[in-house]
């Protein structure tokens, strides 16, 4: 069972890192993540904000992926210009990407509370690679998955952001440069073009419940369609519960997401993923714990909650 499980992992950690293009992590959050793939969404809070977020994905498999991001945006004093900055540490097996990346945005109105903001990102990925994986305890190391590697990539990103107190929509391209970043052995890891589409909209049950379903499609150039759904209640301003659902060629998984909002500036929020797929049995699921802090408001009163 214990070579089964290795035999398992190598192939994932190959198929992610190797043979395809590598993607961006992913997030069962995601709606409260935006900054990380979307440079629009820089100052859409109206407050200078502070995401910070750990995943620990597939817990009980030996190196797993963990992904921790920390960002934080802002809006000037000008309140069209928003201004972001996230980092992005995604351990996977061997491997290792770090991205370090900073957002300018520019809104223009729209209608009687809409805002149409347009984005570009641009920074660098850190690309590390150190194997001695072996095929048994007797064995030579697999010369396809042995060795080092250690680089920096620049990189650039655009997106655009659509939104009002009550609805959203998104379209970006976080990474616009085809970057090689593994060329040791014949093989190739590309950071190809990824295409992000997401949008929300909050709708009222009651004097104290909402509801707020989203969704997130992510397209990557060799890797099979993502699709993300959410379904979030909202109960009396501050505290959110609900459901998730990811599926694409590869795998599935259904969640679930709980957000406490402690404070006007304080929020925490927790959420469960569990494959639905073959891998299941090999993982007792995924966690995800987020914390968000937003400082100042740039206006004294908020017309309206922020939702997104």
């Amino acid at each position: 069972m214990k070579l089964l499980k290795h035999y398992i992992i190598a192939v994932l950690l190959l198929h992610c890192t190797l043979g395809v293009a590598q993607q961006l992590p992913q997030f069962t959050q995601y709606m409260y993540n935006t900054i990380s793939i979307n440079p629009a969404y820089a100052g859409s809070r109206e407050a200078l904000s502070i995401v910070g977020l750990h995943r620990s994905q597939w817990v009980g498999f030996k190196d797993g992926p963990i992904t921790q991001t920390l960002s934080i945006n802002t809006p000037l004093r000008n309140d069209r210009i928003g201004l972001g900055l996230s980092f992005i540490e995604d351990d996977l097996g061997p491997t290792n990407f770090t991205y370090v990346y900073g957002d300018f945005s520019y809104a223009i109105p729209t209608g009687k509370n809409g805002r149409l903001a347009f984005g570009v990102k641009a920074g660098f990925t850190h690309f590390s690679f150190d194997s001695d994986f072996r095929l048994d305890e007797d064995n030579k190391f697999d010369p396809q998955i042995y060795g080092t590697e250690d680089r920096w990539s620049p990189n650039i990103g655009a997106g655009i952001y659509w939104s009002t107190d009550r609805l959203y929509f998104g379209l970006s391209a976080p990474r616009l440069l085809n970057t090689d970043i593994h060329k040791k052995n014949g093989f190739e890891a590309l950071e190809n073009i990824s295409y992000y589409l997401t949008g929300g909209v909050v709708v009222d049950l009651s004097n104290k419940f909402k509801f707020k379903p989203a969704f997130l499609v992510k397209a990557v150039s060799g890797a099979p369609l993502s699709y993300d759904i959410t379904a979030n209640f909202l109960y009396n301003e501050k505290f959110w519960l609900g459901a998730s659902y990811r599926i694409n060629e590869v795998t599935a998984a259904i969640g679930g997401i709980a957000d406490f909002q402690i404070s006007k500036q304080l929020r925490i929020g927790y959420a469960y993923e569990k494959p639905i797929s073959d891998i299941a049995r090999y993982t007792t699921g995924t966690h995800e714990l987020l914390l968000m802090y937003e400082f100042k408001f740039i206006k004294t009163e908020l017309k309206s909650p922020r939702y997104f």
